[in-house]
């Protein structure tokens, strides 16, 4: 079980939970499973979340492990030029 926060539109969609515990290990997993708890999720997943893991960013890293008592943030990446 690892603890997640949820930034912004997340949490929101999320049904304004900023902090959510989940069953995973690793991103691939992390994801399947707020999909499947919060469905309003997939859309802002589809469009790309950052994952930060003890203060490291990983983007397209699925397999990561997620390591027990990490802490985890997930962020909605921001698009610009």
């Amino acid at each position: 079980m690892v603890e997640v926060t949820l930034w912004g539109s997340l949490a929101a969609a999320a049904d304004n939970n900023s902090k959510v515990e989940i069953e995973a290990r690793n991103i691939r997993e992390l994801f399947k499973r707020l999909a499947e708890r919060f469905p309003a999720l997939e859309p802002l997943m589809d469009r790309g979340i950052s994952v930060a893991i003890d203060g490291t960013i990983y983007r397209d890293t699925w397999s990561k492990e997620l390591p027990t008592g990490a802490e985890i943030y997930l962020l909605p990446r921001l698009a610009g030029g």
